[in-house]
């Protein structure tokens, strides 16, 4: 299981939100980079990276993922404003790893998988849900499906992976949504990250240690937790990482 830290950007800074809500930023530096950097150095393999102005429709924080790429050897995943061609192509030759698919996936399933047979397997299904439903366009608009029904689709498409985010959770240190993230697993028959919430070293410890995420569980996305300094890093990195070649 691994430990991925997150980095969200808006206006080029590092940021979290609260649920989601534009309204609600947290502004954690002005170097998202450097922030990168100091994750790599407390052992991180993996760091997820959104682009949240993107997400929604405007411009892109393409120029700091760039930076970030030249800033760190980790494998880097990224979500937010995938929606063509022309953007698989452009982070590809930045150098990103895993391309998180959210909205484009959630509208059209079969485009994953025209695109994990033209791009490789390098793509993950982005379920952002809330009360089941998958959220789109940045947490925006409802897409009038349930998250587990796009979670077998996205297994279908051949996606790698999925990241499960219960909006709901996310930026609240009220502790992750980890049944639904099991249950997202079992119906899709595919490693999953869980995302949101973490807020403690607890929770680290409670997933780890569940036989039912054994096997399902990939990977713990952490956020707010660690920019509010509600744990140390390199102590959670060292106690609870395990690269059981589970995740892709």
């Amino acid at each position: 299981m691994l430990i991925i830290p997150a980095i969200d950007m808006l206006d080029g800074k590092c940021v979290r939100l609260f649920k989601g809500d534009y309204e609600k930023v947290t502004v954690y530096s002005d170097d998202p980079a450097a922030m990168a950097r100091s994750f790599v150095q407390a052992g991180a393999e993996r760091i997820h990276l959104v682009d949240l102005d993107a997400a929604r429709g405007g411009k892109t924080n393409r120029d700091v993922i760039a930076r970030i790429r030249k800033a760190v050897d980790a494998v880097l995943e990224l979500g937010g404003g995938i929606r063509t061609e022309e953007d698989v192509r452009e982070l590809s030759d930045i150098g990103i790893d895993r391309l998180i698919l959210g909205t484009v996936f959630a509208k059209d399933p079969e485009l994953g998988a025209a695109w994990t047979e033209k791009f490789g397997q390098k793509f993950i299904a982005g379920i952002d849900a809330l009360n089941g439903e998958v959220k789109v366009a940045g947490w925006q608009k409802g897409s009038g499906m349930k998250d587990t029904e796009l979670a077998v689709k996205a297994a279908e498409a051949g996606m790698c992976s999925i990241i499960y985010t219960n909006i709901t959770r996310d930026g609240t240190l009220s502790g992750p949504d980890t049944a639904r993230t099991v249950l997202i697993a079992k119906s899709a028959g595919i490693p999953v990250t869980v995302s949101g919430g973490i807020s403690c070293e607890q929770d680290f410890a409670d997933i780890t240690a569940d036989p039912e995420c054994a096997g399902r569980i990939g990977g713990i996305i952490t956020g707010k937790g660690f920019y509010e300094k509600k744990f140390d890093l390199t102590q959670v990195i060292a106690r609870y990482q395990r690269n059981e070649g589970l995740f892709f």
